[in-house]
């Protein structure tokens, strides 16, 4: 790989050894259905090499939701042992806590090779509390005898399954960190340039520091979903009742001169979406209605030869912006055919919202027209991007659509993804041995 410089699973023998692995199995579910494998899917390479090096047991962690230390049936990784036992062609065993005695008796019935998967490590408050008596009793329960982090996703909080447990036992990365580190830190150290960046989703308090560190290093950076909305406020924008955070606007309007300022030192673009599509409801049972928010090109356009109505171009008091408008699609769209290096943190509207009768989903046309852009609408793009997709929602997307192939590469990590862009040091990653 690249210049990950911690320890990894090839770098020690696991012949003969109780494997402890924290994998990051929390996944969307319904009903104990899982809605998408995406993450459990990403950790089999790990899971196949350790088992390919005939270790004694594989004993796997991991957590699923917010539980708040406390036993939740809803958030059971029973339902993940059943489907990884079926993704792996073999029986994965299942404990119903991850440090009681039922964890010891499953821990030691385990024959070589075997795997087991325990419960839910947020069940107990240590998890979060980075309580270094529940990772000791986690490792007791199962006997192990050292310790492969793969979770890439948890890995910049300081829990006691990414930091505690690594003073416990000799600790070293898996496949799957390893290669999520390599390919973001590569992207973001040397990218093949121009290197352009779209940064969608809700909150802008958990996105600050990545879109300062974007301002200086991309040639382009574009707003959008609901986080632009903080940004259309801080230009003097009416957003009506749609999602914004107040407390954020100093962060907002700080950035915002801060990209305008780049944009007159060197060749760097900012973009704000100029347009958006907004209803009253994200049900996406209601119409739907095209506001220019700051060109006004559009109002005049359909108008002609009257000046348009204050309307056409103001989101309504009711109304709520669910998506980018065609112009600011084009825009982004635009900027990605240009870019050799597109990193996509977060959709450009509500795309989980589906459309009524056979109707186009309402608010993921936005999104739908960047992806075209980094892929093709064909799939066929001779000229594709090296693209980095990362976030929940985004990924949920791609996968939804059948094309998680087409781009590059897929990060299993949401705000992991962001800390490690914004260079920061992650405690899940600094705690493992270093090579």
């Amino acid at each position: 790989m690249g210049n990950f410089n911690k320890k990894t699973i090839r770098d020690i023998n696991l012949a003969g050894k109780r494997v402890l692995l924290r994998a990051d199995y929390n996944v969307p579910l319904k009903e104990n259905q899982i809605l998408n494998d995406f993450r459990i899917r990403q950790s089999i390479p790990t899971i196949k090499y350790i088992l390919d090096q005939k270790p004694a047991a594989l004993l796997i962690i991991s957590h699923l939701g917010r539980p708040d230390g406390k036993p939740n049936p809803n958030l059971s990784l029973l339902p993940v042992a059943k489907h990884l036992g079926q993704l792996l062609g073999k029986k994965v065993e299942f404990a119903g806590d991850c440090v009681s005695d039922e964890a010891k008796k499953a821990a030691g019935q385990l024959g070589p090779n075997g795997i087991l998967l325990l419960e839910n490590l947020r069940f107990h408050e240590g998890e979060e509390r980075n309580d270094p008596d529940f990772a000791k009793a986690t490792v007791e329960a199962t006997s192990a005898d050292l310790f492969v982090q793969d979770g890439f996703g948890v890995v910049h909080r300081a829990h006691a399954s990414t930091a505690a447990i690594t003073n416990l036992l000799p600790s070293v990365a898996g496949l799957l960190l390893e290669k999520e580190v390599d390919v973001i830190t590569k992207a973001m150290q040397a990218p093949q340039r121009p290197f352009v960046a779209i940064i969608g989703g809700a909150k802008i308090g958990d996105k600050i520091e990545v879109l300062n560190r974007f301002i200086e290093i991309t040639d382009g950076l574009a707003v959008a979903g609901a986080l632009a909305n903080n940004f259309l406020v801080a230009e003097g924008i009416e957003v009506g009742s749609s999602l914004v955070e107040p407390e954020a606007m100093p962060e907002a309007r700080q950035i915002l001169r801060r990209a305008r300022s780049e944009e007159k030192r060197r060749d760097f673009n900012f973009f704000v979406p100029v347009d958006a599509v907004v209803s009253k409801s994200m049900n996406g049972q209601l119409p739907t209605r095209l506001v220019d928010i700051t060109s006004y090109s559009l109002a005049d356009i359909e108008a002609y030869p009257k000046k348009p109505k204050l309307s056409s171009y103001s989101v309504g008091r009711e109304e709520k912006i669910l998506d980018i408008g065609p112009i600011s699609a084009a825009q982004i769209a635009g900027m990605v055919k240009m870019a050799k290096t597109v990193v996509w943190g977060g959709t450009c509207g509500a795309t989980e919202v589906k459309g009524l009768a056979g109707a186009q989903a309402p608010f993921a046309h936005g999104t739908r027209l960047v992806v075209e852009a980094m892929i093709g609408p064909s799939n066929n793009h001779k000229n594709k991007p090296f693209s980095i997709v990362s976030g929940g929602d985004t990924v949920a997307y791609i996968e939804a659509e059948g094309l998680a192939d087409d781009f590059s590469h897929i990060s299993t990590g949401g705000s992991a993804s962001l800390d490690l862009m914004a260079g920061k040091k992650l405690p899940g990653i600094e705690a493992l041995a270093d090579k």
